[in-house]
């Protein structure tokens, strides 16, 4: 079978603060939720606006970025792919969709009050993915958005 292409691209709004943890091998991973929006007429002319809200998670030194300098409110760019993931709770298999991202590019620019004001990037960090022992040892039920 050939190789296919799995890519997401997000320009959005962080609605809370990155949450963080550091896996017993010291690896970060981090969990930010992203709302990207959209505005369209309805059938009778009138603005509706619509927001989808995303799951990220950001591995090893991408995630220590998102520690360090994301806050509730920033506008960030987020490359990566979708990956689907599973758990079962009560006997019933639940399925979620999130985006594993391996590019942030964190937009706005710092003021000199360290308020963030909407403009060209200002800072771009790359991270490659986990191992696959690293993956699966951050999806306990504590991790799911459920």
């Amino acid at each position: 079978m050939a190789n296919g292409v799995n890519k997401a691209i997000l320009v959005g709004n962080l609605g809370a603060d990155p949450e963080v943890k550091h896996l017993d091998s010291g690896t970060a991973v981090a969990r930010l939720r992203i709302a990207t929006g959209e505005s369209y007429r309805d059938r009778d002319g009138n603005r509706q606006e619509r927001t989808e809200w995303h799951n990220v998670v950001l591995w090893q030194r991408l995630a220590e970025v998102a520690e360090k300098y994301l806050h509730k409110g920033d506008q960030v760019y987020i490359e990566g792919r979708l990956q689907t993931r599973s758990y079962e709770k009560d006997g019933v298999t639940k399925y979620f969709t999130e985006i594993v991202g391996n590019n942030m590019t964190m937009l706005g620019k710092k003021s000199s009050s360290g308020e963030q004001q909407t403009s060209a990037p200002s800072s771009s960090t790359q991270a490659g993915s986990p191992q696959e022992g690293q993956a699966e040892e951050a999806t306990g039920d504590d991790d799911l958005p459920f």
